[in-house]
């Protein structure tokens, strides 16, 4: 009996621990290293296309990945207090990279050919 109590106790402890791990309750999931958190600043009708914009920083070097075809996009990198650093349109999916100079907090704002506008915001160190 106490055999099976036993077993009882130690599937119960496993299967909660996985339960939780799977849920994402322990916070066990990681942010990959440099990536940009992007969320969407104003919508115009159709699908959410955040999940298509990749960003990530490292070191001074920004770079995007598109992972489908978003048409043309403006891409700006400006200071938190609004100063812009860099502006340009690329035609996706093609990716880009851009260099930034000086460390500080920086934003960076998708705009897509139909005025979706997406945003992420980063730092660079020295």
């Amino acid at each position: 009996m106490k055999k099976i109590a036993k077993l009882v106790l130690m599937l119960g402890f496993i299967l909660s621990g996985a339960f939780c791990y799977a849920s994402g309750v322990a916070r066990t999931e990681t942010k990959e290293e440099g990536a940009i958190l992007i969320k969407q600043k104003a919508h115009h009708g159709g699908v959410d296309k955040s999940g298509s914009i990749a960003p990530s920083i490292n070191g001074n070097v920004l770079t995007v990945v598109f992972t489908e075809n978003l048409g043309q996009v403006s891409v700006e990198v400006s200071t938190t207090s609004g100063a812009s650093v860099q502006y340009l349109s690329v035609l996706t999916p093609n990716g880009l990279q851009i260099y930034i100079p000086n460390a500080g907090n920086y934003i960076v704002t998708f705009t897509l050919s139909n005025g979706d506008v997406y945003a992420g915001e980063f730092t660079v160190t020295d």
